[in-house]
């Protein structure tokens, strides 16, 4: 089937682009923000079970998190992004042998970072901050939530997959079910067999566990084509090119743990100086970056649900439907932006209370930490949205120099920078410097690249895009 047969055959070349971004991204911000509740109602079971040092461990043990989330989202974006530019160039059974190898990937590489993490656990938490006072929490906590990494990282490859194929609403039923599943049996677990912080633990691995089994399950129900044997190898062309487009996703992961991991110890350090002690801007800056994850999965699950519309497009050459569907999605990003700033410069210290307790100096660092670092909140969706769009449409180059950006070129040194001078108050201020510089930066990128895609749109003598 050629490309121009092809794109008419299939909805992502045709239906209209504000319907098409409803009904990926819509599904797609489910799965984010739901996949983003495990980490939170953990934080908030923990917070009112055990108190601020609950809080602390599982900021001391987030950086797993999101090493894991790096790892699924090399593999899940790569194969999924590789996935759909072969469907619009006409080249299905190509694409099928990406959707295998990422699901092998996935199994794979997930195993050995669950069991990496478990033998070095002691190690890695001093590593990521923890303190002697947290410790005793932080380790059973993370030991168990090891177990649940590799059924993670499959569900998430899954899900990337899965909307890949046009079954967006099955997607986000396989994160939904086991997030239900962990905010049930967490309160069930801390309080009714008093397991304690493990007992959240057990809950967000047995929710993986059955995201896990949903996912699978769909293997045998794809749309386009059906999976063969040899479908599920790993070839070293196929394995290049999925890290080439799933790499940008993944540093920026790998950055905000690197970030992560230097924000803890610089709060620890510059925090012992402080009146607040080293355990409360521990605390506090725990459950903003919960919070943060939240807005932050709404708008990544924008970009990914556009995902598919870009890369078909683009590889079938609609380049008028790429442009339109980046700015109506710049827009929703931004009115998210804009709502979730009115609510972190009005609500900080309602939203840090459902976290749990604490002294009044901890909910006052927590309440100025929101106001001050969060500050730009209205326009750093620009930053990962663009980085997502060069990923979709192949220039993982592009896309990979953007999604550093925010975090190591500017965030990271900032973050060490600055408290040299200001103290403690230098990380609050250094979130808003790196988060405008970060957006002016994409913002350059995408007008450049619009252009281009005008060039490219006029040489071919494509009509605008519907809106």
């Amino acid at each position: 089937m050629n490309t121009q047969a092809a794109s008419r055959a299939n909805p992502l070349g045709t239906e209209k682009i504000g319907k098409l971004i409803l009904k990926y991204s819509v599904p797609a911000i489910i799965s984010m923000v739901v996949n983003a509740l495990y980490n939170i109602v953990d934080q908030i079971v923990i917070g009112q079970g055990v108190g601020m040092l609950g809080n602390a461990a599982t900021n001391v043990a987030f950086p797993l998190t999101t090493i894991s989330t790096a790892l699924a989202l090399l593999i899940g974006i790569g194969s999924a992004s590789n996935f759909n530019l072969r469907q619009g160039e006409g080249k299905s059974e190509e694409a099928m042998h990406f959707a295998g190898g990422g699901y092998l990937l996935s199994i794979t590489l997930g195993a050995i970072l669950g069991l990496v993490a478990f033998i070095f656990l002691d190690p890695m938490l001093l590593a990521f901050g923890a303190t002697e006072n947290v410790m005793p929490y932080a380790q059973p906590y993370t030991a168990i939530i090891c177990l649940g990494l590799p059924f993670m990282v499959f569900a998430t490859v899954a899900s990337h997959l899965i909307r890949a194929d046009g079954s967006p609403k099955y997607a986000m039923g396989c994160v939904l079910a086991g997030a239900i599943f962990n905010v049930v049996f967490d309160p069930i677990f801390m309080f009714v067999f008093d397991m304690g912080i493990e007992g959240v633990a057990w809950a967000t691995t047995f929710g993986q566990i059955l995201s896990s089994a949903i996912a699978f399950a769909y293997l045998f129900r794809y749309k386009n084509a059906s999976f063969k044997k040899e479908h599920f190898r790993l070839k070293g062309r196929l394995i290049k090119s999925t890290f080439a487009l799933g790499s940008a996703a993944c540093f920026n992961q790998l950055a905000i743990t690197v970030v992560q991991i230097a924000l803890n110890n610089v709060l620890t350090y510059y925090g012992a100086m402080s009146i607040y002690g080293s355990d409360i801007p521990l605390a506090a800056v725990g459950v903003l970056s919960k919070v943060n994850i939240l807005y932050i999965s709404i708008v990544i699950g924008v970009a990914q649900g556009c995902q598919p519309i870009n890369g078909y497009n683009y590889g079938a050459k609609n380049f008028a439907r790429v442009k339109q569907t980046y700015k109506t999605a710049a827009i929703a990003v931004l009115t998210i932006g804009v709502i979730s700033f009115i609510l972190f410069q009005i609500f900080p210290r309602q939203i840090t209370a459902i976290f749990g307790t604490g002294s009044e100096e901890y909910f006052r660092f927590a309440e100025r930490y929101f106001r001050i670092f969060m500050f730009a909140t209205f326009i750093n969706g620009i930053q990962p949205l663009t980085a997502n769009f060069f990923t979709s449409i192949g220039k993982a180059h592009k896309g990979i120099f953007i999604s550093l950006t925010r975090q190591i070129l500017f965030l990271l040194p900032l973050v060490l920078i600055l408290p040299i001078f200001l103290g403690i108050d230098g990380v609050m201020y250094s979130g808003p410097i790196a988060d405008g510089i970060a957006s002016v930066v994409a913002i350059l990128f995408i007008y450049r690249e619009m252009k281009e895609m005008t060039r490219l749109q006029q040489a071919l003598g494509n009509p605008p895009a519907p809106a």
